[in-house]
């Protein structure tokens, strides 16, 4: 079963020349690079206002633009399969997870055949085609189809599966073979590197290149060197409540948030940190977070060095973002999957879940950094990953374009999201494919404005939303529709559905509308349908 492909006739324009085109000739064909950090929260790297040292994604910033409003799917595998496709994850048979498929077209779990990916697309145009990383759009089972090498990667390396530890990672794999990690494996450093020797290996060949770097740093496990961890320990003995002030404070010298929206309330569940009784371990995994995305923005510095010195950098369009807001889930003691290792390389136990008594960071630890650094992550929103109110949909992202960014260093407030990155790469690349949902951002990296009134939507786990310009009505599951004016309130503190129901009506119309059109069903439709057996080897 697979959904009926329908698109939205007025989001097709960058099958057109866009207002950006005319600026990058066709006989010089763009790179292209797409960085997604995983579990990355809104504030978690220095130019949108955090402490964490992040000097590679600023100078990436310093030279290009930064998107206040982008924004992604709120979960891993809805967002993956988006970002790839172009289009809503239903429509890609991704509107959950890859290991809860359902009968229903839009919630298979796995890529289906009918969507194009941006490398299938690229390829057909001239590029060589690259990935090094997390896939997450197909289940772990005894089919290959859905491989990276399969959807248009002419080479890949990096895990099948969603997560693992960052020292033996399960599914590790080179193009379809598995592979065995060294003593001295990290995986962020892997994925890194990788992408390295493949700048080098394409910019020795005519072609353009199109590379698609999955970090899965920040994600959990909280795995890091003990040295790493040192370095950030102090900075967080404050507390989460401060780190909150803090980075809102950056956020308004930055100009990345608007004074007059509040800071959203601490997070429900979390105790003042004052009353917190394990502030030590607290400490250890938000300083375990830090080192983790302090390691990843040292990749990406890597990744720009080997630009540089194959003197491709000035003819490479990069993108960064991350797959949704911070991750709030608590690991369970003994927690049991796929992904959680028995035991470490050196044959030592493993003891996964969340234990006060145990420090994160090293391989026999397998822990999360949970509620309250996760609120700290996502500052100013509410909510975090798995929902669809700000603090699980906005990403920072950045694009870095020399010669096509009107104003480097600059901002955009325009709503960007994870749809648009196909459009955007095909357009910069004179490629054509077939029909995508998005947009091509190149436009608003001239300073252009034609996405402030788009219509985007969301779904998942039954959480809803539409944002219709500056309005958007949003739905906690099983809860009623909120209505927020994102211009005078992108913090969500002020619910407006009572005051303006007829705009509400309107909004949740177009939404039931949309909801029909991509196949997304109601939350307690998809939990009662049949599951799909898994094929596990």
């Amino acid at each position: 079963m697979l959904p009926d492909m329908e698109y939205s006739p007025m989001l097709r324009r960058h099958f057109l020349p866009s207002l950006a085109a005319p600026l990058i000739a066709k006989s010089q064909k763009p790179n292209v690079i797409l960085i997604l950090a995983d579990d990355l929260g809104f504030s978690d790297i220095g130019c949108y206002g955090s402490e964490i040292p992040t000097p590679n994604l600023d100078s990436l910033a310093k030279g290009g633009l930064r998107f206040t409003h982008f924004y992604n799917g709120a979960r891993c595998c809805p967002t993956r399969a988006s970002l790839l496709t172009g289009l809503y994850p239903h429509q890609a048979s991704m509107g959950h997870m890859v290991d809860t498929g359902r009968k229903l077209p839009a919630y298979l779990g796995d890529l289906n055949p009918k969507s194009v990916t941006i490398a299938e697309a690229l390829k057909r145009g001239g590029y060589q085609t690259r990935m090094s990383g997390k896939w997450h759009v197909t289940p772990v089972n005894n089919s290959k189809q859905n491989w990276p090498n399969q959807r248009g990667f002419e080479k890949f390396f990096g895990t099948i599966h969603g997560a693992g530890s960052y020292y033996a990672p399960t599914t590790l794999s080179e193009d379809n073979a598995p592979v065995t990690p060294s003593k001295d494996f990290f995986y962020t450093d892997a994925i890194a590197d990788k992408s390295v020797e493949y700048i080098r290996e394409c910019t020795a060949r005519k072609e353009p290149f199109f590379l698609y770097n999955a970090f899965t740093a920040p994600h959990w496990p909280m795995h890091a060197f003990a040295d790493d961890i040192a370095r950030h320990r102090k900075t967080y003995s404050k507390g989460w409540d401060q780190l909150r002030l803090d980075r809102h404070q950056r956020q308004f010298d930055l100009g990345i948030v608007d004074r007059k929206w509040p800071l959203s309330p601490r997070g429900e569940k979390i105790p003042a940190w004052a009353d917190e009784p394990n502030k030590d371990w607290q400490i250890e995994r938000m300083a375990a977070y830090a080192a983790m995305v302090e390691r990843m923005d040292q990749g990406v510095g890597r990744i720009i060095a080997a630009l540089k010195e194959t003197n491709s950098l000035n003819n490479t369009l990069i993108c960064f973002l991350s797959d949704n807001g911070g991750c709030a889930e608590e690991l369970a003691l003994q927690i049991k999957a796929r992904h959680v290792p028995l035991q470490t390389r050196a044959g030592e136990t493993v003891f996964p879940g969340n234990d006060p008594s145990r420090m994160p960071g090293p391989e026999n630890t397998y822990q999360s950094y949970g509620l309250g650094w996760a609120n700290a992550s996502n500052t100013p929103f509410r909510l975090y990953k798995h929902w669809v109110h700000e603090g699980g949909i906005a990403t920072p992202f950045i694009a870095h374009f020399p010669g096509q960014v009107k104003a480097p260093g600059s901002i955009t407030s325009q709503p960007g999201h994870i749809v648009d990155a196909m459009a955007t790469f095909l357009d910069a690349s004179h490629t054509n494919s077939t029909p995508s949902e998005g947009m091509s951002l190149l436009p608003a990296l001239q300073g252009k404005d034609i996405l402030s009134k788009r219509t985007l939507y969301w779904e998942h786990e039954g959480n809803r939303a539409i944002r219709q310009g500056q309005h958007k009505l949003v739905s906690r599951y099983p809860g009623n529709w909120e209505l927020y004016d994102l211009a005078a309130d992108r913090t969500e503190s002020k619910d407006l559905s009572n005051a303006n129901p007829k705009l509400a009506a309107n909004l949740e119309a177009k939404y039931a509308k949309w909801a029909t059109r991509v196949g997304a069903e109601p939350w307690d439709k998809v939990q009662a349908a049949p599951k799909i057996p898994a094929l596990i080897e």
